[in-house]
């Protein structure tokens, strides 16, 4: 008898489901080349529209991308915000810089002005710099040698002085007195530091006279010989750093 023939018709068919999710796979393959080709653009506006395509396409409309996207936009958005205020405040400061700048700059004309007026070149002089306006004059104007009580024949030019600091609006003001190497040789003052401090308080006060000057803004420093402008190897040397200084701080400074 003839052995009866199997039926292998459906073993001779290829089973091809396999291919539906290799096409898925691909398909996602090639999104994910796109989305790392336009997140290496910094075109926020691109990757927007093109996420929310995607996202039409694969979620209908809603899903991770959409989100990512929107919350780039907005930390983009704000980023931009805070550069901007940022910028501004900078703008800000500097105009206010400058304004304080141009006030300075004029009280220094006005102090230049006196200084020329009463022939005090040689003793007295200004200098803008990045503390303020310092206002130099040298001890011999006021104060007899290792003494620190202003000679009364001097108190109306300290007082002529304290005009120039009437500054509108107000700002920090201290005042520091300087002395030379020079031990002290007497038994009025322990150190020159000594003395050197109770020569800027007596100046102060001479000033403070001035009822327009509000004691507020003022302090007083005694540094001694510890900060030199010149040698204190030859005569001139020591006489300049025999000074009393006048610091007018800029307005947003304070007095330390």
């Amino acid at each position: 008898m003839a052995r009866k023939r199997k039926n292998h018709d459906h073993e001779d068919h290829v089973d091809e489901s396999w291919l539906i999710p290799y096409a898925d796979l691909l398909t996602l393959l090639l999104a994910l080349f796109i989305v790392l080709f336009a997140s290496s653009s910094i075109d926020a506006a691109k990757y927007e529209q093109m996420a929310k395509s995607f996202n039409v396409v694969f979620t209908g409309g809603t899903g991770v991308m959409d989100q990512s996207s929107m919350q780039s936009t907005e930390e983009t958005e704000n980023s931009n915000q805070v550069k901007k205020a940022a910028e501004e405040e900078k703008d800000e400061e500097a105009k206010a810089k400058a304004r304080d700048q141009a006030v300075l700059t004029k009280v220094k004309k006005q102090v230049d002005s006196f200084i020329a007026n009463k022939k005090l070149g040689a003793k007295l002089e200004t200098k803008l710099t990045d503390e303020g306006l310092l206002i130099t004059i040298e001890d011999s104007i006021f104060f007899d040698s290792g003494r620190a009580v202003i000679r009364p024949q001097d108190v109306p030019l300290a007082k002529e002085i304290s005009k120039l600091l009437v500054i509108n609006p107000a700002r920090d003001i201290v005042i520091s007195g300087h002395t030379d190497n020079v031990p002290i040789r007497n038994s009025e003052f322990e150190s020159n530091w000594y003395l050197s401090a109770i020569r800027a308080v007596n100046f102060l006060n001479i000033l403070l006279e001035n009822s327009n000057l509000n004691q507020e803004n003022f302090s007083t420093k005694g540094y001694g010989e510890f900060k030199p402008i010149a040698s204190n190897d030859t005569a001139e040397g020591r006489s300049k750093n025999r000074r009393v200084e006048v610091l007018i701080l800029p307005i947003e400074k304070k007095a330390k």
